[in-house]
């Protein structure tokens, strides 16, 4: 697996854009871990934006092409991994895939302290994220969720968008995550084809009729 530490704070439209280059690009499993630029947030593609202005009205937002609810990337770790359909992740059901990168992620976060697992919520797609925790999200001691993340399966492979509300170090974690889920990985330098990114955002995640559909 390529792990790659984007060096670039980019816009949430850019952001999404690049996930989604990744996905239909790569020939092996990628994780990418990346910062935002500015206050972003991001909700589902099902979600709806007069509800996540609510939420956080300081935010800028942007709309996932995976599903799940609103997230605030203000002070997150967020991180995204990339999985050509060849590979047996990518084949397993929405439920197990979740729960399998959830379960190696959980045990990394254990490394930073406190007791991480796996929460047995009811599944639940909509509202804020962190407010509530859903099946095989990664939750603490008491309760409170600590990683969750949206999926969705394409053509090329699984696209896994995930984010972490507690600190840590980013490059420590990155690696710990990556040496667990994968049989072998590196560390990778991509460059993003500029024009492929520009056109995403044009034509998708930078599009007011994108953002506002729902």
């Amino acid at each position: 697996m390529e792990l790659w530490f984007d060096p670039v704070e980019r816009s949430g439209p850019e952001a999404m854009a690049v996930d989604q280059w990744l996905l239909e690009t790569r020939t092996i499993p990628t994780m990418r871990v990346y910062c935002w630029e500015g206050a972003w947030g991001s909700l589902g593609y099902f979600g709806k934006l007069t509800e996540a202005e609510a939420s956080f009205p300081k935010l800028k937002w942007v709309r996932r092409w995976t599903g799940g609810g609103v997230v605030d990337h203000s002070h997150d770790w967020t991180y995204s991994l990339m999985v050509p359909r060849k590979f047996e992740v990518a084949r397993m059901k929405g439920g197990e895939s979740y729960r399998a990168i959830h379960q190696v992620l959980a045990a990394v976060l254990a490394n930073e302290g406190g007791a991480p697992a796996l929460s047995a919520g009811k599944i639940n797609t909509g509202g804020v994220c962190f407010a509530n925790a859903v099946e095989f999200d990664v939750v603490g001691s008491v309760g409170e969720k600590l990683a969750g993340a949206a999926q969705r399966r394409a053509k090329a492979g699984l696209l896994h968008q995930g984010s972490v509300a507690i600190e840590g170090d980013s490059r420590l974690r990155g690696e710990l995550f990556a040496e667990s889920i994968a049989e072998s990985w590196w560390e990778a330098e991509i460059f993003p084809d500029e024009e492929v990114i520009e056109s995403l955002v044009a034509a998708r995640y930078g599009s007011e009729v994108w953002l506002t559909r729902r």
